[in-house]
């Protein structure tokens, strides 16, 4: 068997790695070589110290969005002071690691574009990684001005660090896009014309973390996991407030796992018999959970829905919008309004998804079980595979016909 490297671009979030750690896993298990561009010490922590990793400069400190920015203005501000300097920043890195480690086939992440551009000017096919489904179905389908924008951005910033002769959405790989999501959740949407693999969620061990309190579960009740992922800790203490509250008037039927990485609940009473903790070991806890509110993030739906836990919704901003309806279309969870519900509202959803009669653990049921014949990680490395053997045998071609 022939054995190929893969380098992997991705950006500095968690969410966006996660997927593809279990990818790099697999690949490594076949034989093949794995390396990581990114943020270096987060990719040490994430993928292992024994991890190879190529640093990439960071375009400065960490995000940091003014918690009400929502819709075109988010997106904007987004794209502008996040992911087109953050390609710029990463370029060198990703051309070094180019240099050292001299990949056969590179692996980039959607929103980490100085992998597809880089990429595309040394002439070595590129896979994108999507790791949201809300990409998938034209998100700006409906904001015609910001989708111009949008390309002019990238055209300009192809033509400092991509081939200007290509002509393809760098975001979008003629070579192929593994997206870890499933029609079932898509629906019927019209998706990107380039080469597109469904793989579902790519499940993986992550770092254990001890100190969980697992004897502290009761089983007499039912579970309720509340979290809004980490990039929300700036906006989300009214709301943890509330869906405390709401599973505290429950707690003869339901205790509450309630995630606070922002600790905005210190100052507060917790209610006796519900957990607030700063982390939570999710993908251990998931199978023991009857419902999960959160903020619509795309790795928190799918894990929840492959563990068949239906879901409350409480978009807040980005790609989460989309994501909340596509889970309300496909049955499997209820929306509420992230900066209006209060307790009672909170609680009058979390009733409605754990009510056998409303069909929403059946609709996340099946949507799980589609999602683990789409094959997840596997499935992954298999297209990654092909990418790597066309590859190799269009460099044999080459260098037969040089001679």
């Amino acid at each position: 068997m022939t054995r190929f490297r893969f380098l992997f671009v991705v950006p500095p979030l968690v969410g966006h790695i996660n997927p593809l750690l279990g990818v790099a896993d697999e690949l490594r298990s076949r034989g093949h070589r794995v390396a990581w561009a990114g943020h270096a010490d987060q990719l040490r922590e994430l993928a292992g110290a024994e991890a190879m990793v190529f640093g990439c400069a960071l375009p400065g400190d960490e995000l940091s969005r003014p918690p009400k920015l929502t819709g075109p203005a988010a997106f904007r501000f987004l794209w502008a002071e996040f992911f087109l300097p953050l390609a710029e920043s990463m370029a060198p890195g990703v051309e070094a690691a180019i240099e050292a480690f001299t990949p056969d086939a590179i692996v980039t992440d959607q929103h980490a574009v100085a992998g597809a551009l880089v990429a595309e000017r040394h002439g070595i096919p590129y896979v994108t990684s999507s790791t949201t489904s809300a990409e998938l179905v034209d998100p700006l389908a409906a904001m015609p001005k910001v989708a111009a924008w949008l390309n002019g951005l990238l055209s300009g910033l192809r033509e400092r660090l991509g081939d200007p002769a290509h002509r393809t959405d760098p975001r979008f790989s003629p070579y192929g896009i593994i997206a870890f999501t499933g029609r079932a959740l898509l629906g019927d949407a019209e998706l990107p014309d380039a080469p597109l693999h469904l793989v579902g969620p790519a499940i993986a061990a992550r770092p254990h973390r001890p100190g969980f309190p697992w004897s502290e579960l009761d089983p007499r009740r039912r579970t309720v996991l509340v979290t809004l992922g980490t990039a929300n800790a700036d906006a989300g203490g009214r709301f943890l407030a509330e869906a405390v509250a709401a599973l505290d008037a429950a707690r003869d039927r339901v205790q509450g796992v309630v995630v606070d990485p922002g600790r905005t609940l210190a100052g507060a009473t917790v209610p006796p018999g519900m957990l607030v903790r700063p982390y939570v070991p999710q993908l251990d806890l998931l199978p023991r959970v009857d419902a999960v509110v959160c903020h619509g993030g795309h790795n928190t739906v799918c894990e929840s829905l492959w563990h068949g836990v239906p879901l409350v919704l409480a978009p807040i901003r980005d790609d989460q919008p989309i994501v909340a309806g596509q889970v309300v279309d496909a049955g499997a969870g209820v929306r509420v309004r992230f900066s209006r519900v209060d307790a009672r509202g909170l609680g009058a959803a979390v009733d409605a998804v754990l009510d056998p009669a409303g069909g929403h653990r059946a609709a996340a049921e099946a949507i799980g079980d589609s999602f683990r014949a789409a094959g997840g990680a596997p499935a992954a490395a298999d297209r990654l595979e092909d990418v790597g053997a066309r590859a190799t045998g269009a460099r044999a071609g080459n260098v037969r016909a040089a001679g």
